[in-house]
């Protein structure tokens, strides 16, 4: 198990600078609080203080490392079954709805790795739920030589921050230089996706999407109540009319049926994101119940390059096609 301290998100008093110092030496320097104790000069007590409250503040990041009983025999199942070079699969935390804060740390997890090993100039990232709570999840790590792209427009109609600054809050905890899509993900009609993707700037960010070597990526599911509708980036006759075409999920803009093939839709022409066959290293970052028909769709276009999902998903993966 790796702790990771961050240096920020105190108030700037001497106890604050303290409170991050001895969760330091407790942490990453594997002191007791005894031994704390006594390398800072001060009482037990306000050790143990200390420590708690800088984990309170969420300075402290802790990432396990290693395989997990259990999960290994279902990341060699769907590797298997759909040709993925990566797959991650964690236990879930009972959390009510999506499974974000176990996919999100365990993206922000693969990132690090990613970001420590140094393979990889250009990165892409989509946005969404999921992404989101691995930005939150991904400790401060200094990564100034690589260049963070966004794979997709990002100006909600509803939502001002958040699911759709991904990049952006990547940049802030690595300091690597961040390229943005400003413009919608979609557009009013295929005219205006046109004209959008000539403005400057954007062409050449999407261009830039192309050359990522690591790509995170969400999944939508094709309900009312997912992402994109809720964003109001779909009205309720967009998605009947998906369901119609036979899309059972969405990943960077584009909608996929069951059997993996992309559905006929006008949304394709209006859409303002890079195109899936033209990226490499796509991982997508995704579960939950109302997930699992989407995530089976994307896995069988066969685009994927890695899957990060939580462990009763991936049983629903890997259990016999109904």
């Amino acid at each position: 198990m790796e702790g990771t301290v961050q240096a920020s998100g105190l108030p700037g008093d001497e106890d604050a600078a303290l409170a991050t110092r001895a969760a330091w030496l407790y942490y990453a320097g594997g002191l007791t609080q005894s031994e704390v104790a006594d390398k800072l000069g001060v009482a037990l007590a306000k050790a143990h203080r200390l420590i708690a409250r800088a984990t309170k503040a969420g300075l402290v990041r802790v990432f396990v490392e290693g395989p997990i009983g259990g999960c290994i025999a279902l990341e060699e199942a769907l590797s298997a079954r759909y040709g993925l070079a990566t797959c991650r699969v964690v236990p879930a935390l009972d959390e009510p709805g999506l499974p974000l804060r176990a996919l999100g740390m365990a993206a922000a997890t693969l990132l690090r790795e990613a970001l420590e090993r140094g393979r990889h100039r250009v990165i892409g990232l989509g946005h969404g739920r999921t992404l989101a709570a691995a930005m939150d999840a991904l400790p401060r790590l200094p990564a100034p030589d690589v260049r963070l792209v966004s794979l997709l427009g990002g100006v909600p109609r509803r939502i001002s921050s958040g699911p759709f600054d991904v990049v952006h809050r990547a940049a802030e905890k690595t300091g690597a230089e961040a390229f943005l899509l400003p413009v919608p993900m979609i557009a009013n009609s295929q005219a205006d996706a046109e004209v959008l993707r000539r403005q400057r700037g954007v062409a050449e960010t999407l261009a830039l999407a192309a050359e990522a070597s690591l790509v995170f990526a969400g999944i939508g599911a094709i309900a009312e109540a997912a992402f994109l509708p809720m964003a109001g980036m779909l009205d309720a006759a967009e998605v009947a009319a998906l369901r119609d075409a036979g899309a059972a999920g969405e990943m960077l803009g584009r909608y996929f049926a069951a059997d993996g093939s992309l559905v006929a839709t006008e949304l394709h022409d209006r859409v303002i994101a890079t195109h899936p066959a033209a990226l490499r290293g796509i991982v997508a970052v995704a579960g939950g119940a109302e997930k699992t028909d989407a995530i089976r769709a994307v896995l069988g276009s066969r685009v994927l390059t890695g899957l990060i999902t939580d462990e009763p998903t991936a049983r629903r993966l890997a259990a016999p096609s109904p």
